[in-house]
């Protein structure tokens, strides 16, 4: 798993009725993009996080610049 800073995170939840949590990918701290990485979630809250088969990188939005 790949990922820049901007790009979003997306953990699915693990169990029927959890919710999904995503959150923006502030900071990569492994090499060539590579996990762990700092996520500033929806909720405001922020953590490092080393994903699993649970989560996937959502591309960030392309500017309209």
């Amino acid at each position: 798993m790949r990922a820049s800073p901007g790009e979003r995170l997306r953990i699915h939840g693990r169990q029927v009725g959890e919710p999904t949590k995503e959150g923006e990918i502030i900071e990569v701290r492994g090499a060539d993009g590579g996990p762990p990485y700092v996520v500033r979630f929806d909720d405001g809250h922020e953590g490092l996080v080393v994903p699993s088969s649970d989560c996937e990188i959502v591309p960030a939005a392309p500017s309209g610049d």
